[in-house]
Formats: C-alpha cells, sequence, structure tokens
C-alpha cells in the first residue's frame, strides 16, 4: 500500500475533526436537551470563529435531525470603529439563510461609561445581552444560542472562584434572569483549539474584536495564559477539570443549601447511601 500523501493526510485529520466536533455538539444537545422539536434557535454570530463554527455545526445537524427546528442568524453591529458591516450580510446571505443585523451603538455608551485603565467587557456584554434577549423575547424565538466553548466554561469558573467568591460557571442551558428565554450553549463540549483549526479549515471570514480584543490585563486572559500553561505542563489536565465540573458532590463542598450538614446523622446516612446505589 502506497504512503499516504500530504494531502490525504490533512484531508483525513479534517474529516476526523469535523466528525468530532457534529458528535460532541450532538451529545450535549441530548445530555441537556437543548433542542427540541418546533424550537426556533437565534443563533447569535459575532463573527469570531467559535460562533462561525456553531452555526455551521448546527447548520449540519438541523438537516439530518430526526425533529424539526428551525435556524436563525442574528448579529448585532455595536458600531465599533473600523467594523466591516458587509461581511456577515454576504456570508449569510451565501449560506441562503434568514438572519438578522441589529445596529445599536452601545460602543459609544461603553467607552463613556468605562473609566481609563478598566476594561469593557463587563458594560459591553451587559449592553448586548440585553439588546439580545429583548430581541429574542419580542420575535418569540424559543432558543438563544451562544457560542462559548468547553475552554469558556473552565475559565469561567476559575474566574468565579478568584474573583467572585463563587463556584460556578456557565451551563450549557440557562433561562435569562427575567425567565423569558432560555439560553443554550451547544458547543460545550467543544475544545476551543479544535474550533480554531475548524475555523480555519472552513475559512471563515473572521472579524476581530477590537474594543476589548486590544485591552492588555484582561482576567479571564490572564486565567487563560495559567491554563494554556498548565495544559503544556501537564497534558491532559483541561479534560480532568472539566470532568470534575461534570461529577459534583454536593455532600463533600460546603455549601448548605445543597446538602443538608445540619441533619446528617448515622442512621440518615445510611439511608442516602441506599437511596444513591438504587
Amino acid at each position: 500500500m502506497p504512503d499516504e500523501s500530504p494531502r490525504a493526510k490533512v484531508e483525513r485529520e479534517n474529516l476526523k475533526l469535523e466528525k468530532r466536533l457534529r458528535r460532541e455538539v450532538g451529545r450535549a444537545i441530548a445530555d441537556f436537551n437543548l433542542i427540541e422539536a418546533g424550537d426556533r434557535v437565534m443563533v447569535c454570530l459575532s463573527g469570531g470563529k467559535d460562533s462561525y463554527a456553531m452555526l455551521d455545526l448546527l447548520l449540519h445537524l438541523q438537516a439530518r435531525a430526526p425533529v424539526d427546528f428551525s435556524i436563525t442568524a442574528v448579529n448585532l453591529d455595536q458600531k465599533q470603529p473600523g467594523f466591516p458591516e458587509e461581511v456577515l450580510p454576504d456570508y449569510l446571505t451565501g449560506l441562503g439563510i434568514p438572519f438578522h443585523i441589529l445596529e445599536e451603538d452601545t460602543y459609544s455608551l461603553v467607552t463613556e461609561m468605562v473609566p481609563a485603565g478598566k476594561t469593557y467587557c463587563g458594560w459591553c456584554s451587559r449592553f448586548r445581552r440585553g439588546i439580545l434577549y429583548r430581541f429574542a423575547k419580542e420575535q418569540g424565538y424559543t432558543k438563544i444560542a451562544l457560542g462559548h466553548h468547553r475552554d469558556d466554561l473552565v475559565e469561567t469558573l476559575f474566574l468565579n472562584m478568584f474573583h467572585g467568591g463563587t463556584l460556578k460557571t456557565m451551563p450549557p442551558k440557562l433561562r435569562s434572569d427575567d425567565g423569558a428565554n432560555i439560553v443554550i450553549r451547544p458547543l460545550a463540549y467543544c475544545k476551543e483549539k479544535d474550533l480554531a483549526r475548524f475555523a480555519e479549515m472552513r475559512e471563515f471570514p473572521i472579524i476581530p474584536c477590537n474594543l476589548c480584543g486590544s485591552q492588555d490585563n484582561l482576567q479571564r486572559q490572564v486565567i487563560k495564559e495559567m491554563l494554556t500553561t498548565w495544559d503544556k505542563q501537564f497534558p491532559g489536565r483541561i479534560e480532568t477539570m472539566f470532568k470534575a465540573m461534570c461529577n459534583v458532590a454536593p455532600s463533600h463542598l460546603l455549601d448548605e443549601s445543597l446538602f443538608d450538614f445540619k441533619n446528617l446523622t448515622t442512621e440518615s446516612a445510611k439511608r442516602l447511601d441506599v437511596l444513591q446505589l438504587g
């Protein structure tokens, strides 16, 4: 058998990558019941690699899923200087799918509100989230799909521990604070490095975020660098941490709202063991 050519090897690796991402998205949807029959899914498209990949993978799933659901892509143009307004409409028109481009000048608001030297991310995300949630409610979308991936979830866990004093992350499925929307994260099981390779393979027209991407010392970036270093020094550590997030033992933490420590006795412990084993 002749040796595999470099081109054939690349194609084979690309196919494996695509299958893996599709499988992980399908598993997340099944595990958390992210999409149901009749859903109207609003896919939030930022122009970054992750949201492009999410849209691509969901469109593939939609064509093959045993249930019917609709997909509409929505982008929020926040009027950042130099934002290429034609890129997303051209791309989405080429796909032949329904889309909306919302225009709100949150850029001016954020830059006016945030003191010099402070990061924009908090206010920027609040404005963006409020506008998208309101639009979803007005248009009757049943699910809002966001492009956060596995690494985002792990980073958020550490951000909340280090800076918020809470043990929480971004869940795969969430009801918004006002109770009007269900937010889903179909990429919850996907690795960022896989999504980066997929974006290169697909040649998505990436739009960089010039608002916050140019700021130094963002806390999330510090966490990302820490995890990247760990991953290089201890391969598999991020996978292990993510598994831990999926395997929580409330009785071995300290939150009395999740576990009744005060009324724990030897007898109640035995009953609990029987229930868990049963």
